[in-house]
Protein backbone atom coordinates (compact mmCIF):
# COMPACT_ATOMS: atom_id res chain seq x y z
CA UNK A 1 0.00 0.00 0.00
CA UNK A 2 2.82 2.58 0.92
CA UNK A 3 4.43 1.60 -2.17
CA UNK A 4 1.67 2.28 -4.35
CA UNK A 5 1.04 5.69 -2.66
CA UNK A 6 4.76 5.73 -3.70
CA UNK A 7 3.98 4.95 -7.28
CA UNK A 8 1.43 7.39 -7.36
CA UNK A 9 3.65 10.52 -6.07
CA UNK A 10 6.12 8.98 -8.50
CA UNK A 11 4.16 10.74 -11.47
CA UNK A 12 1.61 13.75 -9.63
CA UNK A 13 4.66 15.62 -7.87
CA UNK A 14 6.78 16.24 -11.17
CA UNK A 15 3.71 16.48 -13.47
CA UNK A 16 2.27 19.33 -11.52
CA UNK A 17 5.34 21.00 -10.92
CA UNK A 18 5.47 20.69 -14.54
CA UNK A 19 2.14 22.40 -14.80
CA UNK A 20 2.68 25.05 -12.48
CA UNK A 21 6.44 26.16 -14.16
CA UNK A 22 8.17 24.54 -17.45
CA UNK A 23 11.51 25.64 -16.17
CA UNK A 24 13.84 22.28 -15.71
CA UNK A 25 15.61 23.47 -12.67
CA UNK A 26 12.36 23.82 -11.03
CA UNK A 27 10.66 20.78 -11.51
CA UNK A 28 13.80 18.96 -10.46
CA UNK A 29 13.61 21.01 -6.78
CA UNK A 30 10.32 18.88 -6.43
CA UNK A 31 11.74 15.60 -6.49
CA UNK A 32 14.86 16.80 -4.78
CA UNK A 33 13.07 17.98 -1.84
CA UNK A 34 11.39 14.67 -1.31
CA UNK A 35 15.24 13.27 -1.63
CA UNK A 36 16.97 15.80 0.60
CA UNK A 37 15.58 13.84 4.05
CA UNK A 38 17.97 10.81 3.29
CA UNK A 39 20.92 13.71 3.18
CA UNK A 40 19.75 15.60 6.48
CA UNK A 41 17.96 12.66 8.63
CA UNK A 42 19.65 9.58 7.29
CA UNK A 43 21.81 9.32 10.46
CA UNK A 44 19.56 10.70 13.11
CA UNK A 45 17.18 7.91 11.42
CA UNK A 46 19.69 5.15 12.22
CA UNK A 47 20.02 5.86 16.35
CA UNK A 48 16.68 6.23 16.39
CA UNK A 49 15.97 2.94 14.71
CA UNK A 50 18.27 0.80 17.55
CA UNK A 51 16.80 2.84 20.35
CA UNK A 52 12.93 2.37 19.51
CA UNK A 53 10.23 -0.41 18.86
CA UNK A 54 10.73 -0.29 14.30
CA UNK A 55 7.26 -1.43 14.36
CA UNK A 56 6.04 1.42 16.03
CA UNK A 57 8.16 3.81 14.20
CA UNK A 58 7.18 2.31 10.70
CA UNK A 59 3.40 3.10 11.95
CA UNK A 60 3.95 6.72 13.11
CA UNK A 61 6.05 7.47 9.64
CA UNK A 62 2.93 6.39 7.83
CA UNK A 63 0.12 8.48 10.08
CA UNK A 64 2.38 11.36 8.85
CA UNK A 65 2.62 10.75 5.53
CA UNK A 66 -1.03 10.22 5.30
CA UNK A 67 -1.81 13.41 7.36
CA UNK A 68 0.38 15.68 4.78
CA UNK A 69 -1.06 13.82 1.78
CA UNK A 70 -4.90 14.97 2.85
CA UNK A 71 -3.51 18.27 3.83
CA UNK A 72 -2.34 18.62 0.20
CA UNK A 73 -5.57 17.54 -1.49
CA UNK A 74 -7.49 20.21 0.19
CA UNK A 75 -5.19 22.62 -0.59
CA UNK A 76 -5.50 21.89 -4.36
CA UNK A 77 -9.29 21.39 -4.31
CA UNK A 78 -9.50 25.11 -3.58
CA UNK A 79 -6.59 26.37 -5.39
CA UNK A 80 -7.64 28.53 -8.79
CA UNK A 81 -8.38 26.79 -11.75
CA UNK A 82 -5.45 27.36 -13.46
CA UNK A 83 -1.85 26.47 -11.50
CA UNK A 84 0.44 28.16 -14.01
CA UNK A 85 2.85 30.71 -12.56
CA UNK A 86 0.97 30.03 -8.80
CA UNK A 87 4.38 30.91 -7.05
CA UNK A 88 2.38 30.33 -3.72
CA UNK A 89 1.10 26.65 -4.66
CA UNK A 90 4.44 25.85 -5.89
CA UNK A 91 6.11 26.82 -2.34
CA UNK A 92 3.10 25.10 -0.43
CA UNK A 93 3.86 21.51 -2.49
CA UNK A 94 7.55 22.01 -2.00
CA UNK A 95 7.35 21.78 1.75
CA UNK A 96 5.07 18.82 1.61
CA UNK A 97 7.02 17.03 -0.34
CA UNK A 98 10.13 17.81 2.28
CA UNK A 99 7.76 16.67 5.07
CA UNK A 100 7.25 13.41 2.81
CA UNK A 101 10.60 13.08 2.47
CA UNK A 102 11.23 13.05 6.24
CA UNK A 103 8.59 10.70 7.38
CA UNK A 104 10.34 8.37 4.61
CA UNK A 105 13.64 8.61 5.66
CA UNK A 106 12.66 6.82 9.28
CA UNK A 107 9.88 4.74 7.77
CA UNK A 108 12.25 3.12 5.46
CA UNK A 109 15.08 2.57 7.62
CA UNK A 110 12.88 0.81 10.36
CA UNK A 111 11.09 -1.21 7.69
CA UNK A 112 14.70 -2.37 6.15
CA UNK A 113 15.68 -3.53 9.52
CA UNK A 114 12.96 -5.26 10.78
CA UNK A 115 12.77 -7.87 8.01
CA UNK A 116 15.68 -10.00 10.08
CA UNK A 117 13.52 -10.08 13.28
CA UNK A 118 10.58 -11.64 10.87
CA UNK A 119 12.21 -14.36 8.66
CA UNK A 120 15.13 -16.55 9.01
CA UNK A 121 18.83 -15.48 7.63
CA UNK A 122 19.00 -18.11 5.05
CA UNK A 123 15.44 -16.55 3.50
CA UNK A 124 16.58 -13.14 3.13
CA UNK A 125 17.33 -13.51 -0.56
CA UNK A 126 14.12 -15.32 -1.47
CA UNK A 127 12.38 -12.36 1.18
CA UNK A 128 14.25 -9.35 -0.52
CA UNK A 129 13.70 -10.34 -3.82
CA UNK A 130 9.62 -11.28 -3.54
CA UNK A 131 9.82 -7.54 -1.37
CA UNK A 132 11.40 -5.42 -4.35
CA UNK A 133 8.90 -7.32 -6.67
CA UNK A 134 5.60 -6.34 -4.60
CA UNK A 135 7.10 -2.72 -4.25
CA UNK A 136 7.65 -2.23 -8.09
CA UNK A 137 4.13 -3.76 -8.58
CA UNK A 138 2.93 -0.68 -6.36
CA UNK A 139 5.70 1.95 -6.60
CA UNK A 140 6.55 1.49 -11.06
CA UNK A 141 3.27 -0.49 -12.15
CA UNK A 142 0.04 0.30 -10.54
CA UNK A 143 1.04 3.47 -8.49
CA UNK A 144 2.17 5.54 -11.92
CA UNK A 145 -1.10 4.31 -13.99
CA UNK A 146 -3.11 4.86 -11.09
CA UNK A 147 -1.36 8.21 -10.42
CA UNK A 148 -1.80 9.20 -14.20
CA UNK A 149 -5.31 8.82 -14.40
CA UNK A 150 -6.08 10.23 -11.18
CA UNK A 151 -4.22 13.50 -12.01
CA UNK A 152 -6.28 13.28 -15.47
CA UNK A 153 -9.72 13.16 -13.72
CA UNK A 154 -9.46 15.87 -10.41
CA UNK A 155 -6.04 16.69 -9.53
CA UNK A 156 -6.43 17.01 -5.88
CA UNK A 157 -7.71 13.00 -6.65
CA UNK A 158 -4.18 11.09 -6.37
CA UNK A 159 -3.32 12.84 -2.66
CA UNK A 160 -6.49 12.23 -1.31
CA UNK A 161 -5.91 8.56 -2.63
CA UNK A 162 -2.33 8.57 -1.25
CA UNK A 163 -3.69 9.35 1.98
CA UNK A 164 -6.41 6.79 2.27
CA UNK A 165 -3.40 4.29 1.36
CA UNK A 166 -1.31 5.42 4.17
CA UNK A 167 -4.32 4.77 6.58
CA UNK A 168 -4.66 1.07 5.22
CA UNK A 169 -0.91 0.31 5.53
CA UNK A 170 -0.94 1.43 9.55
CA UNK A 171 -4.24 -0.74 9.66
CA UNK A 172 -1.97 -3.84 7.88
CA UNK A 173 0.95 -2.80 9.75
CA UNK A 174 -0.32 -3.81 13.38
CA UNK A 175 -1.18 -6.91 12.47
CA UNK A 176 2.57 -7.78 11.85
CA UNK A 177 3.87 -10.05 14.60
CA UNK A 178 7.67 -9.65 15.09
CA UNK A 179 10.85 -11.18 17.11
CA UNK A 180 11.80 -7.40 18.23
CA UNK A 181 13.35 -7.36 21.94
CA UNK A 182 11.83 -4.32 23.58
CA UNK A 183 14.21 -1.45 23.44
CA UNK A 184 14.34 1.78 26.17
CA UNK A 185 15.37 5.09 25.48
CA UNK A 186 18.81 4.47 26.30
CA UNK A 187 20.65 7.49 28.19
CA UNK A 188 24.00 7.32 25.72
CA UNK A 189 25.74 9.77 23.66
CA UNK A 190 24.23 9.90 20.57
CA UNK A 191 28.07 10.45 19.25
CA UNK A 192 28.99 7.12 20.63
CA UNK A 193 26.35 5.42 19.47
CA UNK A 194 26.76 6.63 15.57
CA UNK A 195 30.43 5.77 15.96
CA UNK A 196 29.73 1.94 16.50
CA UNK A 197 28.30 2.53 13.09
CA UNK A 198 30.89 3.71 11.38
CA UNK A 199 33.44 1.74 12.65
CA UNK A 200 31.67 -1.14 11.95
CA UNK A 201 31.06 -0.54 8.46
CA UNK A 202 34.17 1.50 7.72
CA UNK A 203 35.61 -2.57 9.25
CA UNK A 204 33.60 -4.06 6.46
CA UNK A 205 35.34 -3.58 3.07
CA UNK A 206 32.60 -4.83 0.85
CA UNK A 207 29.90 -3.43 2.63
CA UNK A 208 31.55 -0.09 2.49
CA UNK A 209 32.22 -1.05 -1.42
CA UNK A 210 28.52 -1.34 -2.41
CA UNK A 211 27.71 1.86 -0.25
CA UNK A 212 29.85 3.75 -2.45
CA UNK A 213 29.16 1.86 -6.04
CA UNK A 214 25.16 2.48 -4.95
CA UNK A 215 25.70 6.31 -3.92
CA UNK A 216 27.76 7.23 -7.42
CA UNK A 217 24.68 5.15 -9.55
CA UNK A 218 21.92 6.60 -7.35
CA UNK A 219 23.15 10.05 -8.31
CA UNK A 220 23.35 8.56 -12.30
CA UNK A 221 19.97 7.07 -12.21
CA UNK A 222 18.10 10.31 -10.82
CA UNK A 223 19.37 12.00 -13.85
CA UNK A 224 17.45 9.51 -15.72
CA UNK A 225 15.10 9.78 -13.67
CA UNK A 226 14.08 13.88 -13.83
CA UNK A 227 15.13 13.87 -17.35
CA UNK A 228 12.40 10.89 -18.74
CA UNK A 229 9.72 13.57 -17.80
CA UNK A 230 10.49 16.37 -19.90
CA UNK A 231 11.84 13.60 -22.46
CA UNK A 232 8.89 12.09 -23.16
CA UNK A 233 6.38 15.16 -22.75
CA UNK A 234 8.61 16.89 -25.51
CA UNK A 235 10.96 14.53 -27.64
CA UNK A 236 8.49 11.57 -27.42
CA UNK A 237 4.98 13.79 -27.50
CA UNK A 238 3.29 11.91 -25.08
CA UNK A 239 0.52 12.30 -22.66
CA UNK A 240 0.62 11.58 -18.83
CA UNK A 241 -1.27 8.03 -19.01
CA UNK A 242 1.63 7.02 -21.78
CA UNK A 243 3.78 8.19 -19.03
CA UNK A 244 2.81 6.50 -16.35
CA UNK A 245 2.18 3.38 -18.99
CA UNK A 246 5.96 3.45 -19.59
CA UNK A 247 6.70 3.10 -16.12
CA UNK A 248 4.30 0.22 -15.79
CA UNK A 249 6.33 -1.69 -18.24
CA UNK A 250 9.53 -1.29 -16.41
CA UNK A 251 7.66 -2.53 -12.97
CA UNK A 252 6.77 -5.78 -14.95
CA UNK A 253 10.60 -6.00 -15.68
CA UNK A 254 11.36 -5.90 -12.18
CA UNK A 255 8.20 -8.04 -10.75
CA UNK A 256 9.89 -10.86 -13.64
CA UNK A 257 12.91 -10.40 -12.01
CA UNK A 258 12.16 -10.39 -8.66
CA UNK A 259 10.42 -14.08 -9.35
CA UNK A 260 13.92 -15.55 -10.30
CA UNK A 261 16.21 -13.57 -8.60
CA UNK A 262 17.08 -15.93 -5.80
CA UNK A 263 17.58 -18.50 -7.95
CA UNK A 264 19.84 -16.07 -10.46
CA UNK A 265 21.72 -15.33 -7.38
CA UNK A 266 22.47 -18.80 -6.72
CA UNK A 267 23.28 -20.11 -10.02
CA UNK A 268 25.76 -16.86 -10.87
CA UNK A 269 27.04 -16.13 -7.41
CA UNK A 270 26.17 -12.96 -5.56
CA UNK A 271 29.54 -11.15 -6.92
CA UNK A 272 28.84 -11.83 -10.84
CA UNK A 273 25.44 -11.00 -10.30
CA UNK A 274 26.17 -7.61 -9.11
CA UNK A 275 29.02 -7.17 -11.97
CA UNK A 276 26.25 -7.74 -14.64
CA UNK A 277 23.49 -5.92 -13.27
CA UNK A 278 25.56 -2.85 -13.14
CA UNK A 279 26.77 -3.67 -16.73
CA UNK A 280 23.19 -3.78 -17.71
CA UNK A 281 22.17 0.08 -15.92
CA UNK A 282 25.35 1.20 -18.62
CA UNK A 283 22.99 -0.30 -21.93
CA UNK A 284 19.90 0.74 -20.41
CA UNK A 285 20.78 4.88 -19.77
CA UNK A 286 22.47 4.69 -23.12
CA UNK A 287 19.62 3.38 -25.13
CA UNK A 288 17.18 5.95 -23.61
CA UNK A 289 17.70 8.75 -25.79
CA UNK A 290 17.72 6.47 -28.84
CA UNK A 291 14.38 4.56 -27.79
CA UNK A 292 11.92 6.08 -30.85
CA UNK A 293 8.76 5.45 -29.57
CA UNK A 294 6.91 4.43 -26.41
CA UNK A 295 7.17 1.12 -27.34
CA UNK A 296 11.09 0.91 -27.15
CA UNK A 297 11.37 2.94 -24.31
CA UNK A 298 9.05 0.49 -22.35
CA UNK A 299 11.53 -2.33 -23.45
CA UNK A 300 14.17 -0.37 -22.21
CA UNK A 301 12.77 -0.07 -18.74
CA UNK A 302 11.77 -3.58 -18.75
CA UNK A 303 15.31 -4.52 -19.04
CA UNK A 304 16.74 -2.31 -16.53
CA UNK A 305 14.67 -3.10 -13.91
CA UNK A 306 14.61 -6.55 -14.64
CA UNK A 307 18.31 -6.65 -14.16
CA UNK A 308 18.25 -4.23 -11.21
CA UNK A 309 16.37 -6.20 -8.73
CA UNK A 310 19.58 -8.89 -8.97
CA UNK A 311 21.55 -5.51 -7.32
CA UNK A 312 19.38 -4.56 -4.80
CA UNK A 313 18.76 -8.40 -3.95
CA UNK A 314 21.99 -8.86 -3.12
CA UNK A 315 23.28 -5.82 -1.36
CA UNK A 316 20.26 -5.40 1.05
CA UNK A 317 20.68 -9.18 1.50
CA UNK A 318 23.98 -9.00 2.32
CA UNK A 319 23.72 -6.08 4.70
CA UNK A 320 21.13 -7.60 6.90
CA UNK A 321 22.94 -10.84 7.11
CA UNK A 322 26.37 -9.79 8.62
CA UNK A 323 25.04 -6.25 10.57
CA UNK A 324 24.38 -7.50 14.24
CA UNK A 325 20.41 -6.71 14.96
CA UNK A 326 21.47 -3.82 17.49
CA UNK A 327 23.76 -2.05 14.88
CA UNK A 328 21.94 -2.56 12.59
CA UNK A 329 19.87 0.45 12.23
CA UNK A 330 22.69 2.91 12.35
CA UNK A 331 24.80 1.25 9.89
CA UNK A 332 21.62 0.91 7.84
CA UNK A 333 21.55 4.77 7.81
CA UNK A 334 25.05 5.35 7.48
CA UNK A 335 25.16 3.02 4.27
CA UNK A 336 22.05 4.39 2.92
CA UNK A 337 23.13 8.19 3.72
CA UNK A 338 26.09 7.78 1.45
CA UNK A 339 24.09 5.57 -1.15
CA UNK A 340 21.17 8.28 -1.13
CA UNK A 341 22.33 11.32 0.00
CA UNK A 342 24.25 11.74 -3.78
CA UNK A 343 19.51 11.48 -4.91
CA UNK A 344 19.32 15.14 -4.91
CA UNK A 345 22.81 15.80 -6.64
CA UNK A 346 21.62 13.93 -9.10
CA UNK A 347 18.43 16.07 -9.73
CA UNK A 348 20.05 18.87 -9.42
CA UNK A 349 22.52 17.84 -12.11
CA UNK A 350 20.10 16.95 -14.10
CA UNK A 351 18.06 20.25 -14.75
CA UNK A 352 21.26 22.09 -14.50
CA UNK A 353 22.84 20.11 -17.21
CA UNK A 354 19.66 20.31 -19.61
CA UNK A 355 19.53 24.47 -19.00
CA UNK A 356 23.61 24.25 -19.56
CA UNK A 357 22.87 22.78 -22.78
CA UNK A 358 20.51 24.76 -24.28
CA UNK A 359 22.96 27.19 -24.50
CA UNK A 360 24.67 25.01 -27.27
CA UNK A 361 22.14 22.54 -28.11
CA UNK A 362 18.34 23.02 -29.50
CA UNK A 363 16.07 21.87 -26.38
CA UNK A 364 15.82 18.29 -27.70
CA UNK A 365 18.67 17.23 -27.59
CA UNK A 366 19.86 19.27 -24.56
CA UNK A 367 17.15 17.23 -22.90
CA UNK A 368 18.92 13.89 -24.03
CA UNK A 369 22.24 15.19 -22.05
CA UNK A 370 21.73 13.61 -18.66
CA UNK A 371 21.09 10.02 -19.85
CA UNK A 372 24.50 10.07 -22.23
CA UNK A 373 26.23 11.51 -19.09
CA UNK A 374 24.63 8.74 -16.79
CA UNK A 375 25.79 5.93 -18.91
CA UNK A 376 28.86 7.45 -19.48
CA UNK A 377 29.38 7.70 -15.60
CA UNK A 378 27.80 4.67 -14.39
CA UNK A 379 30.25 2.94 -17.71
CA UNK A 380 33.51 4.03 -15.67
CA UNK A 381 31.43 3.26 -12.34
CA UNK A 382 31.42 -0.41 -13.68
CA UNK A 383 34.58 -1.23 -15.05
CA UNK A 384 36.33 0.54 -11.57
CA UNK A 385 34.43 -1.97 -9.54
CA UNK A 386 33.91 -4.95 -11.50
CA UNK A 387 37.26 -6.81 -10.28
CA UNK A 388 36.40 -5.60 -6.43
CA UNK A 389 33.25 -6.96 -6.41
CA UNK A 390 34.54 -10.67 -7.46
CA UNK A 391 37.02 -10.65 -4.87
CA UNK A 392 34.97 -9.38 -2.38
CA UNK A 393 31.94 -11.73 -2.70
CA UNK A 394 34.75 -14.43 -3.25
CA UNK A 395 36.07 -13.78 0.21
CA UNK A 396 34.56 -15.40 3.13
Amino acid sequence: MTNLADGVAVVVWAWVASIITRDPFLIALMPFALRLPWFLFALPAGIITDRVNRRRLILNADVARALVFAGVAVILTFAPQSLEGSDWLYAILLCAAFLIGVAEVFRDNAAQTILPSIIAPDELEKANARLWSVELVGNAMLGPALGAFLIATVIWLPFAANAVAFLVAVALISTIQTRETERTQRARDWRAELREGWIFLMDAPLLKLLAVITGVWNLMHQMVVIALVLHVQENLGLEVTAYGLILAAGAVGGVAGGLVAERGIKWMGPGAAAQWSSLASVISFAAIPFAPNAVALAAVLFFFEFTGIFWNTVSVSYRQRTVPDALLGRVNSIYRLLAWGTMPIGLLLSGALVTWSEAVLSRGLALEVPFLLAALGTGILTAMSWRPLGRGFADP
